[in-house]
């Protein structure tokens, strides 16, 4: 029968799993699975970074949106209001978006950083090892630099299109062109600019894992990750793609009842000191909760993916069964087991 052992047969064993994920090539499942299995192998450390994170990255946002609710309340609940007093509404959302682009930059520095940590604490969970978040700071001493080199470069290489594309846009505006073309153009000219951020993020995702773990710096680590990633650009992006779907509709799902009723007291509070506070207690509480959860999947992801890679590419799945045999052995994962992510360990270089 089919499957019964016999002439021909070959048992293939299940991967060796001391750790968050099996020591083998992942599959989609296996990183998202690995990734809820580095949040729960140490939750402590890894929801607790996560949280200050995410509320660092909250802050602003809900200041400045409590802020224009309060105004846009007391307006409204006044009947002696003005047109001309709803406009001066509008540019409270100047504000809005000012404390937007704070967020985002603090989120996209703070995120990079706490990426690092979890990093670091996910190549001891591999192994199944626990790592505290005081350990994981003390382990990424003297890489921050590299981290913070690996920020710029990013920010960089995403900003620096914009350079181009504010003269094409006010070129287009001082010209006689018809809406329609402006607006063309323009539309064109956006979706260029989003498959350009898409390459480069999936381009350079393993940067902080390669100056994490293996040492690298910033430039070393930029092409780091285009190599690992060469041959297999388009598997790379899906993943980070649906990962980030799926991690930003579980932040919206938890942030969007916070939101509705901190925005709700926000509008029907008059613009009172105590309503504006209560606005933006409950916006960052719901930004803070939903970050909690999707920054350490999205990094958990990043960091697993690298992993599959090197596995893929490099044969590290070799080295990495050989030293989780060597480590149930001896019956604990020891600090050593950092070291074997540098990239001379790899079977296949």
């Amino acid at each position: 029968m089919p499957g019964q052992p016999g002439h021909g047969y070959a048992h293939h064993a299940p991967a060796l799993r001391p750790g968050i994920i099996p020591l083998r090539p992942l599959t989609l499942g296996d990183v998202l699975d690995g990734s809820i299995k580095l949040i729960r192998s140490n939750p402590k450390a890894v929801l607790g970074l996560s949280a200050i994170t995410a509320l660092l990255v909250a802050i602003p946002v809900a200041v400045s949106q409590s802020l224009l609710l309060g105004d846009m309340g007391s307006l409204l609940t006044d009947p002696e209001t003005r047109p001309e007093d709803l406009e001066s509404v509008n540019s409270g959302f100047l504000a809005t978006y000012g404390g937007s682009l704070v967020s985002m930059l603090i989120g996209y520095i703070a995120v990079t950083l706490l990426t690092g940590v979890l990093t670091r604490i996910l190549g001891r969970a591999v192994f199944g090892g626990k790592i505290t978040a005081g350990e994981a700071w003390r382990l990424l001493k003297g890489r921050w630099p590299a981290l913070f080199g690996v920020v710029l470069l990013m920010a960089g290489l995403v900003l620096a299109p914009l350079l181009l594309l504010v003269p094409i846009f006010v070129l287009l505006l001082s010209v006689s062109a018809s809406g329609g073309a402006v607006f063309g153009v323009g539309v064109l000219v956006i979706l260029a600019y989003v498959a350009y951020a898409l390459f480069v993020m999936a381009r350079f995702s393993f940067a902080t894992p390669a100056a994490v773990l293996e040492g690298l710096g910033p430039i070393a680590a930029m092409r780091r990750s285009w190599r690992l990633v060469t041959g297999d650009f388009w598997r790379v992006l899906g993943i980070l793609l649906v990962t980030a779907l799926l991690a930003g509709f579980v932040s919206g799902i938890i942030a969007v009842p916070f939101t509705f009723i901190g925005s709700f007291v926000g509008m029907l509070g008059g613009g009172t000191v105590g309503s504006t506070v209560i606005a933006a207690v409950l916006i960052a509480v719901g930004t803070m909760v939903g970050g909690m959860i999707s920054y350490p999947i999205q990094a958990g992801v990043a960091g697993l993916l690298y992993t599959d890679r090197r596995m893929r590419s490099e044969a590290f799945d070799l080295v990495l069964q050989t030293a989780a045999i060597e480590q149930q052995r001896q019956g604990w994962v020891h600090s050593s087991a950092d070291e074997l992510w540098h990239p001379s360990n790899a079977s296949g270089r």
